[in-house]
Parts: C-alpha cells; sequence; structure tokens
C-alpha cells in the first residue's frame, strides 16, 4: 500500500528531479533512504523511569520499538558508568519512513508555536538534513497530561542525493516548509 508521500514521489517529484537536474539514469534520481530518530537521556543514569517514559514516546510517535544506546566509557564528571543507557534511537524505512514524514510535514510541524517553516541550512555536505525538535507535544500521539518532562530529539533524513541542492530539491518536492 502506498502511502499519498510515496505516490507524490512516484507520480511528481521523480519526473520533476529528472528534468531539473538532467539525469540520464533513473537510477541517479535521488529518493529517501531512511529517517532516524535520536535521543539523549543523560539522566536515566539516576531516572530508570526517564528511559522508560522516553521509549514509550518513541513507540508512540513512531509506531516502532526504539533501541537503547548505551554508554562505551565511564565519565565521572557526568556521572555516567560505562555500559549505562544514554540514549535511544529508531530507524524508520520503507513504509514506517513515509508515514512518519507525512505525519511530519502535514500535522507535527505546523503545531510548533509560532512556526515559519524550518532552516534550509541544516543539510551536511552530502545530501541529508537534519532536524532538531526541542519537544514531543507537538506530535498528536503524546498527550500532555502523561509528559513528565519536556525532552527534544534529532531527526536524520538520509536520501541518495549527491549534494544538498538535490536533496533540497527532493524535499521541497515532498512537501517540507523550508523558509530560506
Amino acid at each position: 500500500m502506498n502511502t499519498s508521500l510515496q505516490q507524490l514521489y512516484k507520480d511528481k517529484v521523480f519526473t520533476d528531479l529528472q528534468q531539473k537536474f538532467q539525469y540520464k539514469n533513473k537510477h541517479e534520481i535521488p529518493k529517501l533512504i531512511k529517517i532516524t530518530l535520536n535521543r539523549g537521556i543523560g539522566e536515566a543514569s539516576q531516572n530508570a523511569k526517564a528511559l522508560e517514559n522516553s521509549i514509550n514516546e518513541f513507540q508512540l510517535i513512531t509506531g516502532q520499538k526504539p533501541i537503547i544506546t548505551r554508554s562505551k566509557k565511564a565519565i565521572a564528571g557526568f556521572k555516567i558508568r560505562e555500559d549505562i543507557p544514554v540514549g535511544i534511537t529508531v530507524n524508520l524505512r520503507r513504509q514506517k519512513m513515509y508515514d512518519f514524514l507525512n505525519k511530519l510535514i502535514n500535522l507535527s510541524l505546523p503545531r510548533i508555536r509560532d512556526f515559519r517553516g524550518i532552516s534550509s541550512k541544516s543539510f551536511d555536505g552530502r545530501g541529508n538534513y537534519n532536524l532538531g525538535l526541542r519537544e514531543q507535544l507537538i506530535f498528536p500521539e503524546i498527550e500532555y497530561d502523561q509528559v513528565d518532562k519536556i525532552r527534544g530529539f534529532d531527526i536524520s533524513i538520509v536520501t541518495t542525493a549527491k549534494t544538498d541542492e538535490e536533496s533540497l530539491a527532493l524535499l521541497k518536492g515532498l512537501g517540507m516548509p523550508f523558509y530560506n
């Protein structure tokens, strides 16, 4: 089953990118590979409930259980010992990736207070886009009463584009609201 975003890519964005950048082979045309969501939870070493709440929130937002990332070495200044949970991450691919991106573009980003668009300067030079969100409350699945603390997280959108310009054209075609 194709989502509306997948269908938009196949019907419109694919041909627009081919005409704009004059690709000779259809496999050169940029496409989405995956979307990664990351959240660092430094307080998880003292507060196990913070880790549990973050896992539940990511499960609601993405529909997928996150992986717990653990510390590689001990850092006394931050009260972190080796191999304790310090964050969570989720990789979305295929159908769930398109569903999440559709929800992000059409439901969540417009719910941000004083939202005028997202920056077009957050590309990494290799065609991938990174976005940081300050709070999880912009997602409709998260209930305000169930949140113990407002925590942000990072979203990385990985594409096959070789340059930032190609990736920007791909994401604009999919409906990402850039302001500059």
